[in-house]
């Protein structure tokens, strides 16, 4: 032909095929065939290349030709038919028909490969250990890992930062250049380029992801692992021993069998799998060995019958062949040489290829009675199992969570956790102490040591040693310890992931350690939000006649929105915990001495607290804190003991790092001086809120009972328990043009100078004077004036009236001050100096005495500051003609 036409072509050689086939000519119809299939090959035309290949097929098969017959039945199986279910059926059974004789002729001879159903090789996941045991009652096994679990990044980079961070505390603050973060479970996303570490009679469990590509059901019997194993004697020598079958050698490495997998039309399934390791060796999983069948005499299952349990009765299964598939991952794309950017390499995927390493020891960690719900700051005792499963001795075992202040386990000494709850009333979580009436009013003081609760210098809160009795935990035994919870002050569901960290008594060079994770999900609900603040006390006496008492308000507020069933709050007990104040007792103590709180009422406290004399401070290491209890109720909660101690330090702890500063350096010389000023108005007083909550829970009353912590920093200034809401600053008007550089103005800032010295007035309240004998009425005024820095300062006390405006004069009233107008004065660190003035009166009237203007600077600086008066209520006299 001039322009050739092959589709002319290839359509007659089919009919010529055709016709062969009917005259008895096998050899040219197969040769008119395969020409055909060269010009149909690739072109789209699936049905016609279907058809010509089951020719080929048939046609092969009878001339003996029994491997083309095979590839023929294979390409119509693998391609993405178009066929109907029941045409796929009957070329699946012709498959199976040829490939079990072709397998029949050579018996002994190599597994060969079948084609279906297709492997998606890079979603193998294998999992190293033993199954998760489901809960039992009140006891809830750590989740740890599992294959059910969906990867996350963002959580597995969470538990690489806890493991990194207990590594580095026990590796003296530095992780180990070896160091590898701990894969249970290894996908496709997890780090695969190191041989990954199994550990002898642990079981290693295959995960493979089958897909049935065609509309009739597959199903496979007798399915398992194909693996070699190169087995190593203690002495460290190579067997080489290459393990193919799997019935071979059982007692080095057991195979799980799964005996029916049915794979339904169109179907993607995963099947796990087993090996069980006897023998310390390098293991290579090579791929699945299964029979491959179908089931008689049906070419769909329904979702009924789909179930591997419908057709165990060997006459519904039709034919089947023994085959195999390997599994082959392709590692991730290199690109971070220049070499590997230009050309396309690939990296190893060793997933596959684990090390048996020897025995180690294994934790099982059960929670009991571990809640799922509780109020912000509701505090209870749950306890917590570790048991040792191995047949090793386990030692050092550790426990690291981003959230301490969520949990403990008491404090250091066995004195300062209670053991059991204690027999009074309700059973509380807390070391508790009957007290007499007597001695409410006033506080009871302890003192305890910050590093008896695992939080002192340059200790790391978030890693906290697990209290074993004899610090292991030897093979197949079990302890139970008490372990407190502390309700988050923020309401809503939190995820709290704590890692368990423990390791042989016996080092081993490959494995340092093992982990174990478990993630508590709790939901908290509001109970009540506190507000405190602290400011100076004007009356400048106390006990020693030393200034410095402080007066602390503290507002609870109910915010419990009774869908927890509250129906009301007592505030048992308020506590102090501070290294140089406590409180002293309570100002506003009314009759009742319990503090009841129902739906959104709000309390208010108001407390004397003193410093903590010098001999107590000067005895006290640089982590003692003073404890003092001021109770409601008829029973002291010991606040120095656990667990109101360790939940105290822990949310201090927390607080303390919030609130870093950040590293920035300023002016030195100008720096101190205001670093001194700023002293005097900074106070660490901390409060704890100890209260009770009475809740209706199914026609039964439970008493809750919780704690909140305010932490006071600075006098004058409001603290909450709970984190307040930041409002979103307004959007503020473009500027166009570059701000001027303004330096940090690093003066203090008035409310800490009005800190520095404390003043106070001392006069009758009222004056009887007979005006009509004596004109003047002459009133003596003490003015006290007390240092509350450590350093020396310069005061200037100015008398004259500020006469800037006709209402300030109106205010003073027409008073005047006798004798010198100015005192300079030097007061030394916290002194107290008194002045004697004299005001004088011409008439009658109520008259504002604080009008005296207090400067002051420290004596080695030369800016001088004004102080503004600490009394904001007027100093008011009365003056009464007689």
């Amino acid at each position: 032909m001039k322009s050739p036409m092959v589709r002319k072509y290839a359509f007659h050689m089919i009919l010529a095929g055709h016709r062969f086939s009917k005259a008895g000519q096998k050899k040219h119809a197969l040769r008119c065939y395969c020409q055909a299939m060269q010009v149909y090959k690739g072109k789209g035309w699936s049905l016609a290349e279907d058809h010509i290949n089951f020719t080929i097929g048939r046609q092969s098969y009878t001339l003996r030709q029994l491997d083309n017959a095979v590839s023929a039945f294979r390409h119509i199986l693998i391609n993405e038919s178009k066929q109907s279910a029941a045409q796929q059926g009957s070329f699946l059974r012709e498959y199976l028909y040829v490939y079990k004789n072709v397998s029949q002729l050579s018996p002994d001879g190599p597994l060969p490969q079948l084609p279906l159903p297709y492997i998606n090789s890079s979603a193998t996941r294998v999992f190293f250990g033993h199954d998760r045991r489901p809960a039992d009652g009140e006891k809830q096994a750590a989740t740890h890992v599992s294959l059910d679990q969906e990867y996350d990044n963002e959580s597995s980079q969470q538990w690489r930062e806890l493991e990194e961070q207990v590594v580095a505390l026990v590796n003296k603050g530095v992780i180990p250049p070896n160091f590898h973060p701990t894969q249970y479970c290894l996908n496709s996303f997890s780090d695969n380029s190191r041989f990954p570490l199994a550990v002898v009679e642990e079981p290693i469990t295959v995960e493979v992801a089958f897909r049935n590509p065609l509309k009739v059901p597959l199903l496979l019997t007798n399915l398992s692992l194909l693996w070699k194993f190169q087995p190593k004697d203690c002495s460290g020598k190579n067997d080489e021993e290459v393990k193919e079958l799997v019935a071979s050698e059982p007692e080095m490495i057991g195979t799980e069998v799964i005996s029916e997998f049915l794979i339904n039309s169109e179907e993607s399934k995963v099947a796990r799998l087993k090996l069980f390791p006897h023998h310390i060796g390098e293991l290579h999983i090579l791929g699945v060995v299964y029979n491959l069948g179908t089931i008689q005499g049906s070419t769909t299952v329904d979702g009924i019958g789909a179930l591997p349990g419908c057709h165990t009765g060997k006459q519904s299964l039709g034919m089947s062949v023994r085959g195999r598939q390997d599994l082959e991952i392709q590692g991730p794309r290199l690109n971070s040489t220049k070499e590997e950017k230009t050309s396309i390499t690939y990296g190893p995927d060793r997933r596959l290829d684990p090390i048996i390493v020897e025995e180690m020891p294994l934790l099982e960690v059960f929670f009991i009675h571990f809640p799922t719900g509780l109020l912000c700051g509701e505090i209870r005792k749950a306890y917590v199992e570790f048991v040792n499963v191995s047949k090793c001795p386990l030692t050092g075992l550790k426990v690291v969570c981003k959230r301490p202040e969520f949990f403990t386990f008491g404090g250091n000494t066995t004195a300062l956790t209670p053991l059991s709850p204690s027999a009074s009333e309700n059973c509380s979580a807390y070391k508790t102490v009957v007290t007499e009436s007597t001695s409410v009013c006033t506080a009871l003081t302890s003192s305890a040591s910050s590093v008896d609760f695992g939080i002192g210098i340059g200790s790391q809160p978030e890693v906290i040693p697990v209290p074993l009795p004899d610090t292991v935990l030897l093979p197949g035994a079990s302890v139970q310890l008490p372990l407190w919870l502390r309700g988050p002050d923020e309401e809503g569901v939190h995820e709290i992931n704590f890692l368990f960290y423990y390791e042989s008594v016996k080092k081993l060079p490959k494995i340092r350690h093992r982990i174990l994770r478990h993630t508590a999900v709790i939901c908290t609900s509001r109970s009540l939000n506190a507000r405190a603040t602290v400011c100076r006390s004007n009356s400048l006496e106390d006990e020693e006649g030393r200034g410095g008492n402080m007066l602390v308000f503290v507002d609870v507020e109910n915010i419990n929105t009774s869908e927890a069933g509250v129906k009301e709050f007592h505030i048992v007990q308020v506590s102090s915990s501070s290294k140089h104040w406590k409180l002293q007792k309570s100002v506003n103590l009314s009759e009742n001495k319990d503090a009841k709180l129902g739906s959104r009422e709000k309390g208010k406290f108001c407390f004397k607290a003193i410093r903590c004399k010098e001999k107590e401070v000067a005895t006290q290491s640089s982590e003692d804190y003073t404890f003092a209890d001021i109770i409601f109720g008829n029973e002291q909660i010991i606040s120095s003991a656990s667990p109101c101690a360790d939940f105290f330090y822990r949310s201090l702890s927390s607080e303390l790092k919030k609130a870093q500063p950040s590293a920035h350096t300023e002016k030195q010389s100008v720096e101190d001086a205001v670093r001194l000023i700023q002293k005097c108005s900074e106070v660490d007083l901390n409060v704890v809120i100890l209260w009770k909550a009475y809740v209706v829970e199914d026609s039964k009353q439970l008493i809750l009972e919780g704690q909140h912590h305010v932490i006071l920093h600075t006098v004058g200034k409001e603290a909450y328990s709970s984190p307040q809401k930041q409002e979103p600053p307004e959007m503020e008007p473009l500027k166009f043009f570059r701000p001027e550089n303004t330096a940090v103005s690093s003066r203090p800032s008035v409310e800490q100078l009005s800190s520095l010295i404390k003043t106070s007035l001392h006069y009758p309240e009222s004056l009887n004077h007979p005006f009509h004998q004596k004109s003047l009425c002459l009133v003596p005024v003490t003015l006290l004036l007390s240092n509350c820095s450590k350093a020396d300062v310069d005061v200037i006390v100015d008398l004259r009236h500020k006469t800037t405006s006709p209402e300030s004069l109106e205010i003073h009233g027409s008073f005047t001050w006798l004798g010198q107008t100015q005192y300079k004065l030097q007061l030394k660190s916290e002194e107290i100096h008194s002045l004697q003035l004299k005001a004088c009166f011409v008439h009658t009237g109520v008259y504002n005495l604080g009008t005296p203007r207090v400067f002051a600077k420290l004596s080695d600086q030369v800016t001088v500051f004004e102080t503004s008066q600490q009394n904001s209520m007027p100093a008011l006299i009365i003056i009464n003609n007689v």
